[in-house]
This record gives structure tokens, sequence and C-alpha cells, in this order.
């Protein structure tokens, strides 16, 4: 039996469940949960309540809502948390439907890995090679699109299939081929029965398969590396002053390191203001610390008085190069399309300003995978755009830079988060 190699990296491993509809995301997390021990007495005893002898529905430690139960799907994002001898884990179970797509992204943001389910019962695996389900390619497209490191494939309810050596075969060379003509770096492709437990925990004892249990194979995964070197950026959250009464009291900058590390010492500059100072001392949990790194969220005490104010940026000097326009990737949520020339907000780290579209350059067709010509972007849909912004902002590319390539994009009129804008370049 192959196992995978043991991970240095003891971090907490973030990572998300996706996939269509019913194909089992929620029950394999249940059976995560109750294989690592980690269901309380009190909800144990309600599952087999429910259950009447039967088995028990583990589906049902994720979906929360009333709304989920009464209509047997997830809705909201579902987080749960537990932990092996190795490492520990935080699991974000994100809905199948294709109108909570959202809140798929909203869960991968952050993520370092991504397991997305294909139900082998949905798939036709007498054609070469199998098509695959519309809902797999745009979750895998859209972990690709959010930078999430580690992609895994979990083929699941093979406890359904006559001869699922042969079938999982078909799908997993299907998964391979579709993900090498998307880009798309592949941590494993993983045979499991969610419902049965066979490979999510237990290694699956079988002539077919020699590789690693799912559980082997996310122990095993790296996590996001902070970029800790280069240039510090840091998005000013909050700006907290010392003291009572009136006058220059000190004030302490918030913001969790994008990038770099800060010390006391350093020289930075305020953007948008141009403003330089010397940092005087950091802080990390309202302690005073030698240096706070990139993930960290650091308390930054200037030598002077400056303007600062929540959604300002701060940096190493000559670093931040503010743009107006810039291309990205736009991730479309919204059942009102995304069209050329509307106004929208967009929020940049902490800082709101307007925005238009300019341009929509092709959308991604999902099933080929080339890009195509468009007007507009429906919901769901992702394209290539540009964007242009009322104000400069300091955008950096996404693919180097989570939180600087970044933006949100909200309807003005009606508040919905619209989309998700993932910085290509600024031009």
């Amino acid at each position: 039996m192959h196992t995978a190699p043991p991970c240095k990296d003891h971090r907490a491993l973030r990572f998300l469940t996706a996939g269509s509809v019913d194909d089992g995301k929620s029950t394999l997390i249940g059976r995560l949960l109750f294989d690592s021990r980690a269901i309380l007495a009190d909800q144990l005893d309600t599952l087999e309540k429910k259950a009447a002898g039967a088995p028990i529905d583990l589906s049902l430690l994720t979906d929360g809502l009333e709304a989920e139960r009464e209509q047997g799907i997830t809705i909201d994002v579902a987080y749960r948390y537990f932990a092996t001898r190795q490492r520990k884990f935080i699991i974000a179970d994100a809905p199948g439907h294709e109108q909570y797509t959202r809140n798929m992204v909203t869960a991968a943001a952050g993520s370092d890995a991504a397991v997305v389910l294909v139900d082998i019962t949905k798939l036709d695996t007498t054609q070469q090679p199998v098509p695959l389900l519309p809902q797999t390619r745009r979750h895998a497209l859209l972990a690709q699109l959010l930078r999430v490191p580690n992609i895994v494939f979990a083929v699941n309810k093979l406890d359904a299939i006559e001869q699922p050596g042969a079938a999982y075969t078909a799908v997993r060379d299907a998964l391979l081929g579709f993900a090498e003509a998307a880009g798309i770096r592949v941590a494993g492709v993983i045979p499991v029965s969610a419902l049965r437990g066979d490979n999510v925990t237990t290694p699956l004892e079988t002539d077919w398969y020699d590789g690693p249990s799912l559980l082997e194979l996310l122990e095993s995964l790296p996590t996001s590396q902070e970029r800790k070197d280069g240039d510090l950026l840091v998005p000013v959250q909050y700006v907290a002053r010392e003291g009572e009464g009136t006058g220059n009291q000190p004030r302490t900058l918030w913001g969790r390191v994008a990038h770099g590390r800060v010390k006391a010492g350093d020289e930075v500059q305020l953007f948008p203001s141009g403003q330089g100072a010397t940092v005087a001392e950091v802080r990390l949990a309202g302690a005073v610390v030698d240096v706070v790194e990139a993930g960290q969220s650091a308390g930054i005490v200037l030598d002077r008085q400056i303007d600062v104010s929540r959604g300002d940026w701060i940096a190493t000097p000559s670093t931040v190069h503010p743009s107006q326009r810039f291309s990205a990737t736009l991730a479309w949520l919204d059942t009102e399309p995304a069209v050329v020339g509307r106004k929208y907000w967009v929020r940049h780290g902490n800082r709101w300003v307007q925005a238009r579209i300019t341009a929509i350059e092709s959308r991604l067709d999902i099933h080929t995978l080339e890009a195509t010509d468009a007007h507009e972007l429906a919901v769901n849909e992702i394209g290539h755009v540009i964007v242009e912004t009322q104000q400069p902002l300091p955008v950096e590319s996404y693919e180097t830079n989570r939180v600087g390539g970044s933006l949100i994009v909200v309807d003005p009129a009606s508040n919905r988060t619209s989309g998700a804008l993932l910085v290509k370049a600024p031009q």
C-alpha cells in the first residue's frame, strides 16, 4: 500500500469541498468528523435518534440551516474543525447549486486545498473520454483562478458501481485530461465511498488502487506560504488612538501584513497620501515585538503623526505603483449580467471606490476551455475584462499576491456582491 509522504508543515490545513449537487460533500465531511471522533456525544445521540436504527445521516453534521435540512441541499458555507495526530484541519463545505456559486468563491479565498467531489454514478463511464459534469469543471476552474494551490478530485460512491476499478480508471483519466488542458495542477485523484467510509480515513485494500487514503493525502499537503521576504505591504484595517483627551495622541495602525515583514526602524510610505515615515514600534496581539511577518496582524506605530485612515496602505517606499486601469479575470455571481460601461463599487483591501467595466474581452467556455467573444457576463460565467476605477489603487497581479490582486464587485443599487475580480496586470 502506497502512502503519502509525511508533511513537514504542521500548521492547520484549510480546505474546501466542492462539486455538483448530491455528490456527497456533506456526507464526506461528516465521515471525516465521525472517524476522527470530532463529534460531540449529544450530536451523536441526536443523529442516532433520527436514524431510528438505520445508518446515521452524516450529512446532517454540516447542513445546519433549517432550509438545508428541508430541501436536502447545502446553501451556506459550513465551517467545521477536526484534528488527527499529524495536524489540524479547517473544512469549508461549499454548496453545489449554481445559484450558490458565490459561496464557493467565498470558501476558496484563503484555502490551502480544494477537494472537488465527483459522483461516479452520474457519469457514463462507457464513453471515452468520460464526459464530466459542468459543475465539476466550474468548481475546479474557480479553485484554479482563486489560486488554491492544491486541487484534489475525490471520486465518490464507488460502492454503488459493479466494476469500480474500471469505472474509477476511466473517470481518473478524464479528470487528468481535463486538468492538463486547463493547466490545473492536481494533487491527487482519490477513489472514496463517503457513505461507507472506504478510503476516506481507512486505506482501500484492492488490486486496482495502491495510493493514499483521502485523509493521508490531506495530512501530507503543504499550506499556502505567505511572501515573508521582499517589499512590505499592509492594508490598514483599523486606526486605534491611545490615551484620552485631545491633541497628538499616539495611534496604532492595524492591518494584516499582505507580504514582507515590518520592524522598528523601517522606512515606510503611506498610500494614497505618499507621505513617508519611520516605524517607531510594531505590535502583535497588543504586545510590542521585534518583527511581524506576512500572514500576521501588525500594529504599527509611526514616528510622527500622519493622517491615516481605514483603506490606506503601508508599504516599502517607492514600491506601490497606483493604477486606475487594469486587466482582470472576472467571476460573475449576480443574476443581473455584467455589462460594459455600468458603474459598480469595488473593494480593494479595505478601500471602496467606484469603478466600471470598460471592456469584456472574452468569456471562458467551461466545456471547451476556449475563450469566446462576449458582450456581457451572465451569472456564474467567467471572463477576461478591463476595469477602470475612479481613484488610483495599488493593484498587483493576483498570481503573486492574493491581497493586492483581488477585488470584490458590489452592485450600487442592490448592495449585492456581484463578482470577484482577480487582477492580471495593471495597464
